[in-house]
């Protein structure tokens, strides 16, 4: 299984692979011919709840991190997208694309690591 996670604005669309933009909103000054895309899944992506709690805060990372696991464990809906995911790399590079500007404390992070665990 091949996953690996991008930052969409400092990725060009020349990386191969399945190309997946994993946030909810669509990322400001990226026109969707740029982007390159193959699909989005807004679904995956943390409740706007937890997403607003977490305001790319690092020291809330932690915590943000448990409760993005609980929800994607939890809901059936992001259990059916991350056994789609899991397909997908099964078969080919799966290239996450996220937006957010800190690479060290977002939900691509927490969602990689519990496809990781699969």
């Amino acid at each position: 299984m091949s996953i690996i996670l991008k930052r969409i604005y400092d990725e060009p669309p020349r990386l191969g692979g399945h190309r997946i933009l994993i946030d909810r909103v669509w990322p400001r000054g990226i026109s969707k011919e740029d982007a390159g895309l193959d699909e989005w899944m807004k679904e995956i992506t943390p409740t706007p709840t937890l997403r607003k709690w977490f305001n790319h805060e690092p020291v809330k990372f932690e915590e943000f991190r448990q409760a993005y696991k609980e929800e994607l464990y939890q809901n059936k809906e992001k259990q059916k997208k991350l056994q789609e995911l899991k397909k997908i790399a099964a078969d080919k590079r799966v290239v996450l694309l996220y937006g957010a500007k800190d690479d060290q404390h977002n939900h691509a992070i927490v969602l990689k690591e519990v496809l990781d665990d699969m």
